[in-house]
């Protein structure tokens, strides 16, 4: 097999790692991922998030095309990626504010992080992420308007994942975190310009940045957060971050897209 052949299979590889590593899509291969795979395959966590906005954007789209409100579009869109991802993520947002929320030792709030149950602080950061999400979507109404936020929302918040991977170290030994690995320097790299490239050509290089900027802070608050309390990330605050970052990046694009304008 020629070098370039080799260069694409482990592309195709990585993409189907990446999307079967944040979507229920049966996309994996049937061979078990190896030590490293995951981490590396971690570049590719925003091409597997522009898919899962797209995805949104396209019932979106036909559910203004059958003459919906924009409010009932946008809940149909939320659902969607919701039902695609298997609602990971938002599971990670509410484990990650019962666990920080609601325990007082650091093993207490890794315990609470790994039940199965919900608490009020989980019901909580559910309804706000959900309603901000949807409130930005149906701000923005137009549906050409809604694909882009959609898609760059879903694209740079997982481009921020694999540097929180490297620079925050597992809280535990046995947690996802700790099995998927730290990724390297170049998925790091790769996985923010695709980040970076869809704010871009979505909202321009000016408001591209503020998104950037928004995104940067949160990591920062999110990782603190998570240092001083438990000890490192786990699965659960990886998913956090991507929730956070997508609310922000719809709530950027509502600002600036509103009504197409």
């Amino acid at each position: 097999m020629t070098p370039r052949a080799d260069i694409l299979k482990d592309v195709v590889a990585d993409l189907r790692t990446a999307a079967s590593f944040v979507t229920i899509v049966p996309v994996a291969s049937s061979k078990p991922a190896g030590d490293g795979d995951i981490a590396r395959a971690t570049w590719a966590l925003p091409v597997a998030g522009l898919l899962v906005g797209l995805a949104g954007a396209v019932v979106y789209a036909l559910a203004s095309k059958l003459g919906l409100a924009p409010g009932t579009a946008a809940l149909l869109a939320l659902a969607t990626t919701t039902i695609i991802t298997g609602a990971l993520h938002e599971d990670g947002l509410a484990d990650t504010a019962d666990g920080l929320g609601g325990g007082r030792t650091r093993e207490r709030k890794l315990e609470i992080m790994r039940d199965s149950r919900i608490g009020s602080y989980g019901v909580c950061a559910l309804i706000l992420s959900f309603g901000l999400r949807w409130s930005a979507l149906a701000a923005i109404a137009n549906p050409w308007a809604v694909m882009l936020a959609l898609c760059s929302a879903h694209a740079a918040a997982r481009a921020g994942v694999p540097a929180f991977m490297s620079l925050v170290t597992p809280a535990r030994p046995d947690g996802l975190a700790a099995r998927a690995g730290s990724p390297p320097g170049r998925s790091v790299a790769v996985a923010f310009a695709v980040g970076t490239l869809a704010l871009a050509l979505a909202l321009g290089p000016a408001k591209a940045l503020v998104g950037l900027v928004l995104l940067s802070l949160a990591g920062l608050i999110l990782a603190q957060l998570a240092i001083r309390q438990i000890g490192g990330q786990t699965g659960d605050i990886l998913g956090a971050f991507e929730q956070v970052g997508e609310i922000l990046i719809l709530l950027v694009a509502a600002a600036f897209l509103h009504a197409g304008g």
